[in-house]
């Protein structure tokens, strides 16, 4: 229903009543800001009451008011730009605890990606990697760290882990010439999705490599250029791109992946142990 949120509201103007065709064209000409205010604050602006919004939310086919701003989000959170989402921002947190608004809704995403996370995927993807010839790691912009994340610790599992950096265009088609189809890219891509991103996957797929996406929905570009998908909200909060569902969900892999694995990886951490203390890599804690 995302997709068609606007069209639904155009198609049905005629059967609203008087406060809703004034909820339906305020949405229908600031969608931008609609998505991102509380049923209470839009109802004010349009003047008529949270409850009128709350009714024309079920009008339109959604369970709530929530369910009507999710779609709202969905739709056009690949396309703020950096001042709509401050904007945004200031209308969704406007007079609340900054800290304790945003700590609140980075809990709300974590809880919504354990609950929706579709388990035999997810086991699926440990496998594909586990079996791969070598993995390159993709992301670019603020994805890019997500990215870095994985690769510093999937490089200790495996030997053949290539981190594609996205400097350049060029580089990143050099640094995949030897990509083949027993080859795994993990795409990591969040809104505003990187074309960058999108037309290194085509490249890859078109090699016959295999596609791991790790993105926010099946409205994402790599996810519909994908094999498998691991899917985490990442809400734009202000001009930030909140990272902690999908870095969880980077730590989950980890861990599978390390479980999977077993013996093997306890053997190499052993040596690496041996490694970090001949060096001094960590140093000596004094004694008391």
């Amino acid at each position: 229903m995302a997709k068609s949120i606007l069209h639904t509201i155009e198609t049905g103007m005629a059967s609203f009543s008087k406060g809703q065709k004034r909820i339906a064209q305020y949405i229908l000409e600031h969608y931008d800001k609609a998505a991102f205010m509380t049923a209470s604050k839009l109802g004010a602006l349009v003047e008529v009451s949270e409850s009128t919004v709350v009714r024309f939310a079920s009008e339109l086919g959604y369970e709530g008011y929530p369910g009507m701003q999710r779609a709202l989000q969905e739709m056009i959170r690949s396309r703020l730009t950096s001042t709509q989402r401050l904007q945004a921002a200031d209308n969704r947190f406007s007079g609340q605890d900054m800290l304790g608004a945003v700590v609140q809704s980075d809990i709300e995403k974590l809880r919504d990606m354990a609950a929706q996370a579709d388990r035999q995927e997810f086991d699926r993807v440990v496998g594909r990697i586990i079996g791969a010839r070598h993995v390159y790691i993709l992301g670019t912009r603020s994805s890019a760290y997500v990215a870095g994340y994985l690769h510093f610790y999937l490089h200790l599992l495996f030997e053949k882990v290539t981190l594609v950096q996205s400097n350049a265009a060029g580089e990143i088609f050099e640094q995949l010439f030897r990509i083949g189809p027993e080859d795994v890219v993990i795409a990591i891509s969040f809104p505003r999705y990187s074309q960058v991103t999108v037309n290194t996957v085509k490249f890859a797929r078109d090699r016959g490599a295999a596609i791991i996406a790790v993105t926010d929905n099946d409205l994402s570009p790599v996810y519909q250029l994908s094999d498998a998908a691991l899917l985490a909200p990442c809400e734009m909060i202000s001009f930030v791109d909140s990272m902690v569902a999908p870095l969880s969900l980077v730590n989950a892999l980890l861990v599978a992946l390390a479980h999977r694995l077993g013996a093997d990886v306890s053997a190499t951490f052993s040596q690496l142990e041996d490694i970090w203390n001949e060096y001094g890599v960590f140093g000596k804690m004094d004694d008391e």
